[in-house]
């Protein structure tokens, strides 16, 4: 009696997705508004052959036409403003904002991101752009900790503390994610997990081995809450080992993030680091052995393109269906909870209107983390803040007057740069006077200008300029170079 109620419910529940679908003009049930989630995503899957499957768990997911399926491109970044999209509020880098210690202001930052990044997405639909950094799943935040200086990579996070870290990228999540019941608003994404932040050289080999102590006390403890309190919905796998493993099929994707602490969202490996598995780890023999151990592991969604390979992976035995098919469900569970495949009337997200982008509260927001991101060491004889009487400032320096400076990386482009030389001059009275110097460069490649002019030098037999020899030991004999 049991299974034959069961059955007429099943039968009147299809009937009644059939009606529904009918009487809004769709095709297929996974359009249609209505159900479940999971009722979309099952029935979309189904009608997907192997190899589509495969090319959706790629950032660059292509088009697929019969089914309604757009293209979508996941990799974009929003780091500190969303970046690499044109204008775009630029706020102060993340250990920056570390500096003010307050939650509150890491949220509504995070919110202003959002909301313009919301803007930017439903202008780029309207324009029928689909290209990169032109979405809603944004690799932001990174929450390692920034313990070894030969990272080159420590200002992208919130510094050495574990509990500043997982407070602030808690707020940051919770700021992007939003707290719609049904919609979420961007997805963040929490990178690197785990254990990365040794020299940078080194972290497409580097096999970190540290104490289990230290794993939870420092190296885990972020992504803890990012993933049990603040629940986001996506975290990077990193470059580098961790315990003999690389981190993109590493056992703690399932042990640790998935059976230990519940996560329910996808994995995303960082750029290339499933082709790190054969070109520096020798963890597999070629591309797809590296992409079936990846998406055995739990890694979804690949930023490279080893997962091109997936296709052959099964043909080999390496993996089978069903594991493609966990990772495209997780991808497309995503996608459906931003809406993507909804009407936007129904997304309160999807009514942000683009003129948020650069706004006045924006900048106004930008201007309150910078300052209340300022950490002053010494004010010796309170020098600051300078006397209005000074009549004559020289600012030397070469990031006195160096836009690039201001804007840190994966940065967006803001509309009023204001330079320490041009704030500098805008505030002191018409009657002082501004001098400048740039001094030198700070490294190769950063400008194109001489730091000392050649008629400054002369060698010892009276010609302009400099004499220079080289050799190729720290001794400096033999013959020069």
């Amino acid at each position: 009696m049991k299974n034959i109620l069961s059955i007429v419910l099943f039968m009147y529940l299809s009937v009644s997705s059939v009606k529904i679908a009918a009487q809004q003009n769709l095709i297929y049930p996974f359009q249609n508004s209505a159900l479940t989630t999971e009722e979309r995503v099952n029935d979309l899957i189904s009608r997907m052959t192997l190899q589509e499957k495969a090319d959706q768990l790629l950032y660059t997911a292509p088009a697929i036409p019969r089914l309604g399926i757009p293209a979508y491109n996941w990799w974009n970044e929003a780091l500190h403003g969303v970046a690499r999209a044109g204008y775009a509020t630029v706020f102060p880098q993340s250990i920056t904002i570390a500096n003010s210690w307050d939650e509150g202001l890491m949220f509504n930052v995070a919110n202003a991101i959002s909301d313009e990044a919301r803007a930017k997405y439903h202008e780029s639909q309207r324009r029928g752009d689909r290209g990169i950094y032109h979405g809603l799943t944004f690799w932001s935040p990174n929450i390692n900790i920034f313990r070894d200086p030969r990272w080159g990579r420590g200002h992208e996070t919130y510094g050495e503390d574990p509990y500043l870290t997982g407070r602030m990228g808690y707020e940051f999540v919770r700021g992007m994610q939003g707290d719609d019941p049904k919609y979420l608003k961007t997805v963040a994404t929490a990178k690197h997990y785990a254990v990365h932040s040794g020299p940078e050289s080194m972290r497409h080999s580097f096999n970190a081995k540290v104490s289990e102590v230290d794993l939870r006390e420092t190296y885990l403890p972020a992504f803890r809450t990012l993933v049990m309190d603040a629940g986001v919905y996506s975290i990077m796998g990193a470059y580098n080992m961790f315990r003999d493993y690389p981190c993109c099929a590493n056992p703690i994707l399932y042990g640790i993030l998935r059976n230990e602490w519940g996560f329910k969202g996808y994995i995303v490996s960082d750029c290339w680091a499933v082709s790190d598995f054969y070109n520096f780890t020798h963890f597999a023999k070629d591309p797809a052995e590296a992409a079936a151990q990846a998406v055995k592991a739990g890694t979804d969604l690949e930023c490279g393109i080893d997962y091109n390979n997936l296709k052959e992976a099964v043909t080999r035995g390496l993996l089978n269906e069903a594991d493609i098919d966990i990772a495209v469900k997780r991808v497309f569970v995503a996608r459906f909870k931003l809406g993507m495949f909804d009407d936007d009337q129904g997304n309160p997200y999807a009514q942000i209107p683009y003129f948020v982008n650069c706004s006045d509260y924006n900048n106004s927001l930008s201007r309150k983390a910078a300052q209340k991101s300022i950490v002053l060491l010494k004010n010796e004889d309170n020098l600051l803040p300078l006397s209005k009487e000074i009549k004559t400032i020289a600012v030397i320096g070469p990031n006195a007057d160096n836009f690039e400076s201001l804007i840190g990386n994966y940065n967006g482009i803001p509309k009023d740069l204001v330079t320490i030389l041009k704030g500098i001059t805008e505030k002191v009275t018409p009657d002082t006077k501004v001098i400048f110097a740039e001094g030198s460069d700070l490294a190769d490649g950063i400008h194109n200008l001489t730091p000392i002019p050649s008629r400054y030098l002369c060698t010892e037999d009276g010609v302009q300029g400099a004499f220079g020899e080289y050799f190729n030991n720290r001794e400096m004999k033999g013959l020069c170079q």
